[in-house]
């Protein structure tokens, strides 16, 4: 596809690598030459340097044969214009960021009036995410397949786990729950495991099933899965705001603390059952008096990185709570990546992440039959979701009978809203969709996991 990229920040960039790497043709523009050239000097994309707002220069950027153009601003007003003008320029699908709140509301007439292929809150997508988390404790990671049907889900084995010493072939027997280990992270190697492969504590693994048989699963392997019942949070950022509406939703006592006097007020109307307390988090004895110590939930969001860092790890040390730590700037990732800061939390990787899931799509609609995917394990693992056509080479066979590539998993088969957790006796029939996991990346169709 040909895709131009207005915006060269974080998200932009993000998007560029990632669709380079998929193949796609790529043209990154902004009104900052040094942005243009960060992204440009690096990977394999042409750039330009103008307003993405401008009809001459999404002219020059080739807009009348552009498949896509995705607005990524700091503004969501440009964001807007840019989508609004490429429409009316090249026909192209459109894809806009849009963080404002007051949009919220009317965000679907907007979408449908100007013609938008799809609109982003990165804000409110992270509040989704982090809220799935906290009414799931054990879950490190959650994703979803199969229009939610179907979840990935990534924890840690506890040294007291039944699962420590077992083989992944006898978890179902042993344990009477239909889940499918597929992603096992080992200190620095990453395993794709065969059913003779034996978990230790201490690994970090990823199962496929449903959200209740995961449940069931949690409950049976000794791992904690009660619900959060009281969460703090630092910041009153619009994160902050959303994340509390649903959790208020799940009747979940929610404590916010935040240090400016006026937005306090503010939270307070937008959050009747929220406790709102006026103070500096980083000021001695406060997370005390609050109660650090007896919740359950904890997540820092202020807009300060290094602030974010100290509170959660001060969380971690004064209590057993399940611990959130937003970082926006991920310069430091390995160092970050040996703290002990619980789930990190970037709402711009996120956004990134809606938008090449979304984009994904589209291509299926172009001929791909790849419906989702999910880069796992620092892109190191990839989890595809395949809508099976007629021409597919596998169609009937037990898939103890294939000749699958190394490395790969046939994790999950949805037949008509039915989930199959599948063994070496199930099959692939037209019509399903199929969850392969793996770490051979660039598979465009299902035929592809054969050798």
């Amino acid at each position: 596809m040909n895709i131009i990229i207005v915006g060269c920040g974080k998200v932009g960039a993000t998007l560029a690598e990632q669709l380079d790497q998929e193949g796609h043709d790529i043209i990154v523009v902004d009104n900052k030459a040094s942005s243009v050239e960060n992204i440009t000097n690096f990977m394999d994309v042409m750039g330009i340097v103008g307003n993405g707002a401008s009809y001459n220069v999404l002219l020059e950027a080739g807009i009348e044969r552009a498949d896509l153009l995705i607005a990524v601003t700091g503004s969501d007003e440009l964001n807007l214009l840019c989508c609004l003008i490429a429409r009316k320029a090249g026909k192209c699908h459109t894809i806009a960021r849009v963080r404002n709140p007051g949009y919220n509301d009317e965000i679907e007439f907007i979408k449908e009036e100007m013609g938008l292929s799809m609109t982003i809150n990165p804000e409110l997508e992270t509040a989704i995410e982090i809220s799935a988390l906290i009414n799931l404790p054990s879950a490190i990671e959650i994703d979803t397949f199969a229009k939610g049907k179907v979840e990935l889900l990534k924890f840690h084995v506890p040294e007291h786990s039944v699962l420590n010493n077992m083989k992944v072939m006898n978890l179902s027997s042993k344990l009477k729950s239909k889940v499918l280990v597929c992603i096992v992270e080992r200190e620095d190697q990453v395993f794709i495991p065969s059913g003779s492969f034996l978990l230790q504590a201490n690994d970090i693994i990823s199962i496929i099933a449903s959200h209740k048989t995961a449940i069931d699963f949690f409950q049976k392997a000794g791992i904690f899965v009660g619900r959060s019942k009281n969460v703090m949070l630092i910041g009153g950022g619009t994160l902050t705001v959303y994340l509390a509406q649903r959790l208020a939703t799940s009747d979940i006592k929610v404590t916010i603390i935040e240090q400016n006097s006026e937005r306090c007020e503010e939270l307070s109307d937008l959050l009747p059952s929220a406790r709102i307390i006026n103070a500096n988090a980083t000021e001695k004895n406060v997370l005390l008096e609050e109660g650090i110590d007896d919740t359950e939930a904890f997540a820092s969001l202020t807009n300060y990185d290094e602030e974010n860092i100290l509170l959660s790890l001060y969380a971690k040390k004064r209590s057993r709570a399940k611990v959130f730590t937003k970082i926006t700037r991920m310069t430091y990732d390995d160092i970050v990546g040996e703290m002990s800061l619980g789930v990190i939390i970037n709402p711009k990787l996120v956004t990134a992440d809606r938008i090449l899931q979304h984009i994904r799509a589209m291509q299926n609609s172009k001929g791909s039959n790849v419906e989702t995917l999910y880069k796992l394990v620092d892109n190191k693992v990839e989890a595809l979701e395949f809508y099976v056509r007629s021409n597919a080479k596998l169609l009937g066979v037990p898939l103890e009978k294939l000749n699958l590539k190394p490395n790969l998993l046939v994790s999950c088969i949805n037949r008509k809203g039915k989930i199959i957790i599948p063994n070496g006796q199930d099959h692939i029939e037209v019509g399903d969709t199929v969850i392969i996991v793996t770490t051979n990346t660039g598979l465009d169709d299902l035929n592809d996991i054969l050798i």
